[in-house]
């Protein structure tokens, strides 16, 4: 159960009209399944960051925070590109390609 308060929370995935959100704790990393009419149209996509409020783990508030969410969507499209690039290689002459 997640003790009521405010939180951030992100987006993990939206399937059949339910938003799975990652509930950031203190001390914990809770899960929560909204309806995702619960949320705001433009954080209804994976990544968005979200500061909510809950009471017996019902949404009593929910803000999209958009600079959040852009800074977290680029810092992961820079871990992509750079796991995308291959190290150079050197070919049997010793050059690098």
């Amino acid at each position: 159960m997640i003790p009521d308060g405010t939180y951030t929370a992100v987006v993990d995935r939206i399937e059949d009209s339910l938003a799975t959100l990652e509930v950031d704790g203190d001390e914990e990393l809770y899960g929560l399944i909204v309806d995702e009419h619960d949320l705001p149209e433009p954080a209804r996509r994976a990544d968005a960051v979200l500061q909510i409020e809950l009471v017996d783990e019902t949404l009593v508030g929910v803000d999209y925070d958009e600079a959040l969410s852009e800074t977290r969507s680029e810092q992961a499209q820079n871990r992509f590109d750079a796991l995308s690039q291959r190290p150079p290689r050197e070919d049997d002459s010793g050059e690098t390609r």
